[in-house]
């Protein structure tokens, strides 16, 4: 008999010779197991990580640096990275922030490969050290199509030799993009084409060159055609009556973003052609008594005026 009382006590509302209900077996499963779990974990808890060697006093300061590199030094006052010297109680350090310590380099005579260079590290690597930053503001960026591409932040970045002071550039738009998108670079040249070489929008105000969740990084919103409505302000809607393809489908279900040889950057050279996609042939020529497909009939949209939407008729007539 057990002098430190009964390992399972049984409720006094239990009935004699009764074995303890369900609930009472269940708990002490789950303690059971609760108790294993603990265990296991704390078996294969991982050894706590070593403190980093780099110390205080492996920190030469930007001075230093300027011994070797002044042009560098010198061209960062106006560097929106000059901010750093304010980390860590006014005592930041610029160049070894990205850099790091920079004593071995310096004992070393100026030896390479005891400092980080960005300009010869992987892409994943470059990417990590600029994220330890910049993370909350491109929190996307490794799921991009960039990011999977090795197209690191210093592919379109220069902290030290940037085009423009605002997002440190290498170049300014669309430039930048054309270097690498070869292939939308010749839309812009259509007769009807939205107005980036130009200078009036830029890649960015469509893209988010840092990723979001869409193909193409896009830039991602609640209504995904206000990328496109937000300078379209009279297609924006909320209407009565929806045109069920803009919701559907979305803007580039009839237009082609970038450029075209047709009319509003329409895909189809011919409108009816395009309507006649979801509209099928046959009830367009019964309905009309016309025929829609060819070249010299009247325009959908000679009637169907409102086909982004309409707040007045079902059909979109005017």
């Amino acid at each position: 008999m057990h002098k430190d009382g009964p390992v399972t006590q049984i409720s006094k509302s239990a009935a004699p010779g009764k074995r303890p209900g369900l609930r009472a077996c269940l708990m002490l499963l789950g303690a059971g197991l609760l108790c294993a779990s603990a265990w296991g974990g704390a078996a294969k808890k991982p050894a706590a990580s070593p403190a980093s060697a780099t110390t205080a006093n492996d920190f030469v300061g930007a001075e230093t640096c300027a011994t070797c590199h002044e042009d560098v030094v010198k061209g960062f006052a106006t560097n929106p990275h000059t901010k750093m010297t304010l980390m860590h109680g006014d005592h930041g350090i610029t160049c070894e922030n990205c850099h790091g310590a920079g004593k071995a380099h310096v004992e070393g005579g100026g030896d390479v490969t005891k400092i980080f260079d960005p300009a010869k590290a992987p892409a994943q690597v470059v990417d990590a050290k600029c994220l330890s930053c910049h993370a909350g503001a491109h929190p996307d960026f490794e799921r991009s199509p960039h990011a999977k591409a090795n197209v690191s932040c210093v592919s379109c970045h220069s902290v030290h030799a940037a085009a423009g002071k605002d997002h440190l550039l290498k170049a300014s738009q669309p430039t930048l993009c054309f270097q690498c998108h070869t292939d939308v670079k010749p839309s812009f040249a259509m007769p009807f084409h939205h107005r980036v070489d130009e200078g009036l929008i830029k890649c960015s105000d469509c893209h988010d060159v840092h990723g979001t969740f869409l193909p193409n990084n896009l830039r991602s919103t609640v209504d995904q055609n206000l990328i496109c409505t937000k300078c379209h302000t009279d297609v924006r809607g909320p209407f009565v009556f929806e045109h069920a393809p803009v919701k559907a489908e979305g803007c580039m279900g009839c237009h082609t973003p970038h450029g075209s040889q047709n009319a509003r950057l329409l895909n189809m050279p011919n409108i009816n052609v395009l309507c006649n996609q979801c509209h099928s042939q046959v009830a367009a020529d019964t309905v009309h008594g016309m025929n829609a497909g060819s070249s010299d009939s009247v325009p959908c949209t000679s009637c169907h005026t409102y086909i982004h939407g309409s707040n007045m008729n079902a059909a979109f007539l005017r």
